[in-house]
């Protein structure tokens, strides 16, 4: 029997994709707002970059937004320094836990041992490296059962501490992550959802075979996807105006693709080298629903590279980002200069 589709454009995905990140309107500053702002996570491995994708949604951000007691920081998808919800810390943890019998004894035999060490203390992951015999990175292991929790200042080692088994089945929570992927990137697809948790592809395809009577399948310029059904509305709908400009840090959940998805967020070739580099991503600059051009920082100053000749009115906008850019370690106004 042949699947009837619901064709979407460019332009519906994009517009729906930021709708629901808060990228055409901010959200009020209230912590549920930011609980919003997180909903697929918010990458933080560039120092703060966390709030700064909290500054793209929500109004007066502060410099220590991210530091709100409904929000938590974990080694998230593919072990990247995550700012989630606090509500949903088992979610991004214990969603990505594997299904592999071996691996998912390794993981809670870590948590285990570090536990033990730590005894109610806080410690760096170094510290407790050293002290388990253990190079650091492999505590991050630990962080898939849930009972890891930890905070990084960005300049120092993380530090590290253990919490009580959450209350969540992993299957449900490996449910949820996929339904926060499906809301967020949609249209998606399993492999697509494997890549962004950093999880196997089969345990991607299992996730998506039981939630299959609650998505749609559709057709997209890039092929076949998948959305959550009750989406739908949103992608007809028509779509609301375009913020004038926003600046998304490196990492930012609106250009965080992968391969093929990438080529309908930025469709020039030369412009995806640019954005999507090898290394350290730059921040991309956000104008009318459009990504235009790339952004970089160096204290103070904020160097713009623009794809193409903007308006006076845009460029003033892009400026006006810029200039309420809530660091915490200005010692002045922001310096900005234009580069194309």
């Amino acid at each position: 029997m042949t699947i009837s589709r619901l064709i979407l454009t460019r332009q519906q995905i994009l517009a729906f994709r930021r709708r629901v990140g808060a990228l055409d309107e901010r959200l009020s500053g209230r912590a549920s707002s930011l609980e919003r702002a997180a909903w697929a996570g918010l990458q933080d491995s560039m120092p703060r970059a966390a709030l700064l994708s909290i500054h793209a949604r929500v109004e007066r951000t502060r410099a220590s937004s991210w530091e709100d007691p409904s929000l938590v920081q974990l080694w998230g998808p593919r072990y990247n320094v995550y700012v989630v919800a606090r509500r949903d810390f088992a979610i991004f943890s214990l969603g990505r836990l594997p299904d592999n019998a071996r691996l998912r004894r390794m993981a809670e035999a870590l948590a285990d041992r570090l536990h033990a060490l730590l005894d109610g203390r806080k410690m760096t992951d170094r510290e407790a490296g050293r002290a388990l015999s253990e190079h650091h990175n492999r505590l991050r292991y630990a962080t898939l059962t849930g009972r890891v929790m930890m905070r990084w200042e960005g300049s120092r080692a993380p530090t590290v501490w253990t919490v009580p088994h959450p209350e969540v089945e992993p299957q449900e929570a490996r449910l949820e992550l996929a339904r926060r992927h499906l809301h967020a990137f949609g249209p998606t697809t399993a492999d697509a959802f494997a890549q962004w948790a950093g999880i196997a592809a089969r345990e991607g395809v299992a996730a998506f075979n039981a939630l299959h009577r609650s998505l749609t399948p559709v057709q997209t310029p890039l092929g076949d996807a998948w959305i959550l059904s009750r989406d739908e509305p949103a992608f007809r709908a028509d779509a609301q105006p375009a913020a004038p400009a926003r600046l998304l840090p490196s990492g930012d959940a609106y250009f965080l693709l992968q391969g093929a998805d990438r080529e309908l967020l930025v469709p020039d070739a030369k412009h995806r080298v640019a954005l999507w580099t090898p290394r350290v991503w730059p921040g991309a600059v956000l104008v009318e629903g459009e990504i235009v051009g790339t952004w970089r920082r160096a204290r103070a100053r904020v160097t713009i590279e623009a794809w193409k000749s903007l308006s006076r009115t845009a460029r003033e906008a892009v400026e006006a980002e810029a200039a309420a850019l809530p660091l915490p370690d200005l010692r002045g106004p922001i310096v900005l200069r234009w580069d194309g």
